[in-house]
């Protein structure tokens, strides 16, 4: 169905988000996951005991997807209560089960429940497209990983690194926020059963006080939603905490796409990599001969959406009183979905930058030579001193020299000529020959290569292996 140019429609629907997420938060997802909970909840009740029959629940599951709309909606209008509404709509449809739909239950049964097996569902579409992103730049990495290339403290020039082990920073990053989402997984409960303010005494009384029975709903029910148990104590909803955990986890995905995307914006202000520029992309309307990184900008732009968005859920669960107050329907309807939609996006951005990484493995070489006679100092000093020469009067000389040369090239516009300065310094007691030899940037790398390796191997690779199961396309739309 074509979206109306005549509304405001959210821009993660038309322009960013997936298909994919779209559809786990729209509304037919949503109601289709109440009516499995209904099922699921009539199926226990049956089990225990009640009088509930094979014909109504085959009637519920015969039904279960085709969601009658237009009958919910104009029921709403009357009650002003979506549940309500939707118990009414099911049950036109179901004639011999609409006595036992949602019974002992309270709105919270299907709102909530349905909002955890959302927030999991959305989660294990993250985790796959976090493990694209990870495989994309795992052979990044190991194409790269010799590669001398400038690293930066302060953003000024410090050392060596090579260009793959700069790809294992951002990877560990985001590796982190896998592992972060696994725990919030593993430990992720259904609300279950628990009545209007959570004592379960609806359900007491549909089962004679049978504590039990009651006890054992719950355990039938989360084994039929796929869940491990329910919560042990509620008030009328789940702890809205569990909202902030998963928000506050897709903010560290958020932040550690930014981390990348800045860190790429600036090596293609360097003109070290670039983001994949196609054929026809216009870069600028003014000025023709632009390529800006316009990619890694929505990264980051998204990003900052992300990490404001995860203190809605923060709030809300410090402003629940006693057993629950309605506050936080509105706010997490809105905050917790467009979490989901806007990291979502951010990660088909990434899993399409890093899927085409240019490399300007000249550019790179020529700005590490530039800068490799300053780093290669203190193993000239070294050597110097090894041969005899005193180290305070050399450091002091190569300062002096290192300062000048700087001079020059900042100053005069005049190339580094600092290995000039010391071969002709009788100081040194060291050839120009002997002085070049310490200018192999591999020589300054350290364990660049074999942590790249290592890290690929220890932590990638497992992660791989768990949610990389088939390769994840990205077609951004704009």
């Amino acid at each position: 169905m074509e979206l109306s140019k005549d509304i405001y429609i959210s821009p993660l629907s038309t322009r960013y988000a997936s298909k994919e997420m779209q559809e786990i938060f729209s509304e037919r997802h949503k109601f289709q996951t109440w009516r499995r909970l209904w099922i699921a909840l009539a199926k226990a009740e049956k089990e225990l005991g009640l009088d509930i029959t094979d014909e109504q629940i085959a009637e519920l599951e015969a039904n279960k997807d085709n969601i009658n709309f237009e009958v919910a909606e104009e029921r709403e209008k009357v009650v002003r209560h979506d549940v309500m509404s939707h118990v009414y709509a099911y049950g036109k449809q179901c004639p011999k089960a609409e006595p036992i739909i949602h019974l002992g239950a309270t709105s919270c049964y299907v709102g909530d429940n349905t909002d955890v097996i959302l927030m999991r569902e959305a989660s294990e579409l993250v985790m796959k497209k976090a493990a694209q992103v990870l495989a994309n730049l795992s052979k990044f990495a190991m194409e790269y990983k010799d590669m001398p290339a400038l690293a930066y403290t302060h953003l000024q020039p410090a050392q060596l690194t090579t260009v793959g082990k700069r790809a294992t920073l951002w990877m560990y990053e985001l590796a982190q926020d896998m592992e972060e989402m696994e725990h919030r997984l593993a430990n992720l409960k259904l609300l279950g059963s628990k009545g209007t303010t959570g004592t379960q005494a609806s359900f007491m009384e549909l089962f004679e006080n049978d504590e039990e029975k009651v006890k054992k709903l719950e355990a039938l029910i989360a084994k039929e939603m796929g869940f491990e148990g329910c919560v042990p104590v509620s008030g009328q909803t789940y702890s809205r905490k569990v909202d902030a955990f998963f928000l506050a986890t897709l903010s560290g995905f958020a932040q550690s796409a930014y981390k990348f995307s800045n860190d790429l914006r600036i090596l293609q202000s360097f003109e070290e990599m670039e983001e994949p520029f196609e054929k026809n992309q216009i870069g600028s309307s003014a000025m023709p001969y632009k390529r800006n990184p316009m990619r890694s900008e929505r990264i980051s732009s998204l990003a900052r959406y992300v990490i404001i968005d995860s203190l809605n859920p923060a709030m809300t669960a410090g402003t629940q009183w006693f057993e629950r107050t309605l506050d936080d329907s509105a706010n997490k309807r809105i905050s917790v979905a467009e979490a989901f939609l806007a990291v979502d996006a951010i990660l088909n951005i990434y899993i399409n930058v890093t899927g085409g990484l240019v490399v300007y493995d000249k550019v790179v070489r020529r700005r590490v030579m530039e800068k490799l006679p300053f780093m290669a100092t203190e193993n000239i000093m070294m050597e110097s001193v090894k041969r005899g020469g005193n180290r305070q009067e050399l450091h002091e000389r190569l300062r002096t020299h290192s300062h000048a040369a700087a001079a020059k090239v900042k100053l005069e516009g005049g190339s580094n000529d600092l290995i000039e300065r010391i071969a002709a310094d009788d100081a040194f007691p060291l050839t120009m020959e002997e002085i070049q030899s310490h200018l192999d940037p591999a020589l300054y790398t350290g364990r660049s290569a074999s942590q790249v390796v290592e890290f690929i191997a220890d932590v990638v690779d497992p992660l791989l292996k768990k949610y990389h199961t088939q390769e994840v396309a990205s077609e951004l739309r704009v």
